[in-house]
């Protein structure tokens, strides 16, 4: 096949693109929010939210079951099912997913990406195999990363910021990488859902550490955090409360970005 100079600029450009990514978090079917990982409160219907953001034509969509883990659930694959036969952009689930049967389950129900943050730890190999079974392209690494002061003290942790791994986040995001995870999702626990901004410093930190695609979440307070995140060495940046509570968009900050120089898709 022989693609037009126009056709591989378009292509190289796509590729490049910086991603913007409304992220979903659920206790099962409704849609929650909390701050921090707790208090968590429901604020509508899992499966109505994700519609409207695809309906704005969003680059993907992050999807996390906060409560499947620590309940001994397993994803719902009903609902992934449901969703992708109406929404059509890439889609990475997580919650719940504890053996390489989960994550095929979601990626026949139409998830393009499951991300795995407690089985990793939890199940001996679990992040290995599915990598060599689906590719790397197929699975998202968590860091759920804990820290009060200088991003040295910033330490990984599992079962939604409830058990400490002892280990630094620059560490975690490293094995994850070394066991073939494709991108790192790289949420604050402390900032979740303030709207405060993202932590720049450890966005900084772990994009350096490893050579995969890091997708900055936990914080975001308005377009300038992302385009800060971005700098910061973010491939995309994620965010539940500001596209929820406030009426800042998708392609608001799509525009933003492309304003200041980012390459997005718009």
């Amino acid at each position: 096949m022989t693609y037009h100079k126009k056709n591989l600029t378009s292509i190289v450009r796509y590729m490049l693109a910086k991603r913007i990514i409304p992220t979903i978090l659920c206790d099962e079917r409704k849609l929650v929010k909390g701050k921090g990982f707790n208090a968590w409160r429901s604020v509508g219907v899992t499966a109505q939210a994700a519609r409207i953001h695809a309906m704005r034509g969003v680059d993907e969509l992050i999807i996390l079951d906060i409560t499947a883990t620590n309940q001994g659930r397993r994803p719902d694959f009903a609902l992934i099912r449901e969703l992708t036969e109406t929404i059509f952009c890439p889609i990475t689930v997580g919650g719940g997913v504890k053996s390489v049967d989960d994550v095929n389950e979601l990626l026949r129900a139409g998830a393009d990406k499951v991300a795995i943050c407690s089985g990793c730890y939890e199940v001996a190999g679990l992040l290995s195999e599915a990598t060599k079974r689906f590719g790397s392209q197929a699975i998202v690494g968590v860091v759920e990363a804990n820290r009060t002061d200088d991003v040295e003290n910033a330490w990984a942790s599992v079962r939604s910021g409830k058990v400490d791994l002892k280990m630094p986040a620059l560490a975690w995001a490293g094995w994850l990488e070394a066991m073939g995870a494709g991108e790192i999702l790289l949420t604050s626990v402390e900032r979740d859902g303030t709207m405060q901004g993202y932590d720049l410093d450890l966005i900084r930190e772990v994009s350096n550490a490893v050579d995969i695609p890091v997708i900055a979440s936990g914080g975001c307070k308005d377009y300038e955090d992302m385009l800060n995140a971005i700098n910061a060495g973010a491939s995309g940046v994620a965010s539940g409360a500001m596209f929820l509570f406030d009426d800042k968009t998708p392609r608001g900050a799509a525009e933003y970005l492309s304003q200041n120089g980012i390459e997005v898709r718009i």
